[in-house]
C-alpha cells in the first residue's frame, strides 16, 4: 500500500480499527488464483490474531495458502467535494478525493475445524456485536442443538499477524480552514464517523 508519511496511521488508529471493525475481506492466493470473502473478526490482541470464520462450502479455507494471507480491514471513508474547502473560494486550485482508514493485516492462515475453539468464537463475536443493543441476543437464546448444527457448518480461521501496513487519509495535508470545511460539511450530510475521524487527525496547530 502506497502511504504517504503525513497519512501513516499511528499505532492507536491501528488499534482502534482492529477492535472495532466489523468485518474485513480475507484475501488468499491459491494454485487456482485469488480467493476473497468478506467476513467477521474478532481481534485477539494477546494472541496477534484475526479470529473469523468461513462457511464449510466456501472453498476458501480447505485451498493451500501461497504466501501470506491479507484481511483488508476498513474504518470511515467518504467523498470530499472541493466545495467544502476553503481555498476552493480562494484560488479554486482545488480537486475532490477521497478520505478512508484502512489496513492491510498480513499473517499466516491457520484452520480451526473444531467446534470447541468455533463455539467460543461465535460468543465472542456474538458479544462483540450485541454490545450496542438495548436487548441483546446471547447464543444460550437458541436451542443447544440448533447451536449445534449451526456450528458444523462453519469452520474457524486465524490469521496470525506478521505485519500491517495501515493508512488514515483524513485530509491532514489540507489547511486548517480546508480541514474545518471538510468536517462542517461530513457533520453536515451525517456522516459522523468520519467527522470524528478528521477532526481527531487534525494536525496540532
Amino acid at each position: 500500500m502506497y502511504i504517504p508519511k503525513h497519512f501513516a496511521a499511528n499505532d492507536a488508529v491501528v488499534q482502534d480499527l482492529l477492535v472495532n471493525h466489523g468485518a474485513a475481506n480475507l484475501v488468499t492466493s491459491t494454485p487456482d488464483g485469488l480467493l476473497a470473502t468478506l467476513l467477521p473478526f474478532v481481534y485477539d490482541a494477546e494472541a496477534g490474531a484475526l479470529l473469523g470464520h468461513l462457511a464449510r462450502n466456501n472453498e476458501q479455507w480447505s485451498r493451500p495458502v501461497l504466501g501470506e494471507a491479507l484481511a483488508i480491514v476498513s474504518g470511515p471513508d467518504a467523498y470530499i467535494s472541493p466545495s467544502a474547502y476553503a481555498s476552493k473560494r480562494e484560488h479554486g486550485r482545488v480537486v475532490p478525493t477521497w478520505n478512508y482508514v484502512t489496513a492491510h493485516v498480513y499473517g499466516t492462515l491457520v484452520v480451526h475445524d473444531d467446534p470447541a475453539w468455533l463455539e467460543t468464537l461465535v460468543r465472542r463475536l456474538t458479544a462483540k456485536h450485541e454490545a450496542r443493543f438495548a436487548q441483546q441476543w446471547s447464543v444460550d437464546d437458541a436451542p443447544p442443538k440448533y447451536i449445534a448444527g449451526q456450528l458444523r457448518a462453519i469452520v474457524g480461521v486465524e490469521l496470525a499477524i506478521s505485519r500491517i501496513e495501515a493508512k488514515a487519509k483524513l485530509s491532514q495535508n489540507r489547511s486548517a480552514a480546508d480541514i474545518d470545511g471538510v468536517i462542517a460539511a461530513l457533520d453536515a450530510r451525517g456522516d459522523l464517523d468520519s467527522a470524528e475521524a478528521v477532526k481527531a487527525a487534525k494536525p496540532e496547530s
